[in-house]
């Protein structure tokens, strides 16, 4: 485990990079929230990784009586003090709730020197604020989310969205691409790679997390209504999805059923009945993941030579800069990447 020099503890939780996320969403706020909570001080040390000024600022408007820290390589022990790795990047002026080149290329750099930090061997893990997809394109990042950004950024050719919440583990087959396009993502041959590398990797960290995991039991939703209804209802199910979970159980001895029907497996999946849920585009799956544990579920990338943790919510626009954000979300995230890199 990698700690941080620290000459006034001898502490040895792990240290977690926090990205600040897009200063114009609610971002910085989340963070400093999540940190009020002083339990996180006894699992992990926390580094926020922004701006000075924005956290300031934000912490001044939320009334948080905080002590600031700049650093390079050291982190405070003290509870009242947070520790921030300082890029003072940010030149212009930023709106409370205003897309921009410059909070969107900002918050881009703050990814890459988590990944940097961590190579360096000076955190652990990363914790991620919400990013506006469109700020980073503007700031002339051209990833269309954290994901495909900490893939790049790390050599990661083969890695999958997933969300923890309680009981239900979702992966998705994919993300962030229109829903015409995800339908025809939803072959054979993507799903058992995706069936396969769910098996390898989840099976890793569920061992790390809550339980221990003999053979991981995956699921598999179906695509359409009721799963096709016996194709009723369209012809993915009986060409794509059912000789992938097939050949799945059968070449490589997976424990994996379905099609099942996408209404249903989801609520299934949070009362435990399986291990982990794999979804057939990305709104089939955070619909299910948000109505049924919203604010308590964290998006967990697969794949990845680090830990990875997010938020289960974007930059929230519309509430940025009136101090009402919840960060339970973000709380949750910060826990599970001390717990996933805690045991390792």
């Amino acid at each position: 485990m990698n700690v941080i020099e620290n000459e006034n503890s001898s502490r040895c939780q792990p240290v977690i990079g926090i990205t600040m996320g897009d200063a114009a969403g609610i971002g910085p706020e989340i963070t400093l929230k999540a940190l009020a909570n002083e339990n996180l001080r006894t699992i992990c040390q926390p580094l926020i990784i922004g701006d000075l000024t924005v956290l300031r600022k934000t912490a001044a408007d939320l009334g948080l009586n905080y002590d600031f820290v700049e650093t390079s390589k050291e982190i405070s022990s003290n509870s009242a003090q947070i520790t921030v790795f300082n890029l003072n990047n940010i030149k212009s002026k930023i709106i409370a709730g205003e897309e921009s080149a410059a909070s969107g290329a900002a918050s881009a750099e703050y990814i890459e020197t988590a990944v940097r930090l961590w190579q360096d061997k000076k955190i652990d893990a990363i914790a991620t604020a919400p990013i506006s997809k469109k700020a980073i394109a503007m700031g002339g990042y051209g990833y269309p989310g954290h994901t495909e950004f900490l893939a790049y950024l790390t050599g990661t050719e083969k890695f999958a969205m997933s969300f923890f919440a309680g009981d239900l583990r979702v992966v998705l087959l994919s993300t962030h691409v229109s829903l015409r396009d995800a339908i025809e993502l939803v072959k054979k041959d993507k799903l058992i790679n995706l069936i396969k590398f769910t098996a390898q990797t989840l099976e890793k960290l569920l061992n790390k997390e809550v339980k221990k995991v003999e053979k991981l039991k995956i699921a598999v939703a179906g695509l359409n209504p009721h799963a096709s209804e016996g194709g009723m209802f369209g012809a993915e199910e009986e060409l794509e999805i059912i000789p992938a979970v097939r050949e799945c159980r059968e070449k490589y001895g997976i424990d994996v059923t379905g099609a099942y029907s996408p209404d249903t497996i989801f609520l299934r999946g949070f009362k435990g009945e399986f291990d982990a849920v794999v979804s057939c585009y990305h709104d089939q799956a955070t619909i299910a993941v948000k109505c049924l544990s919203f604010g308590a579920s964290v998006n967990v990338t697969l794949g990845l030579p680090l830990v990875r943790t997010s938020v289960d919510h974007g930059t929230a626009f519309d509430i940025a800069g009136k101090g009402v954000a919840d960060a339970s979300s973000m709380e949750a995230a910060i826990k599970l990447a001390a717990k996933l890199v805690g045991s390792s």
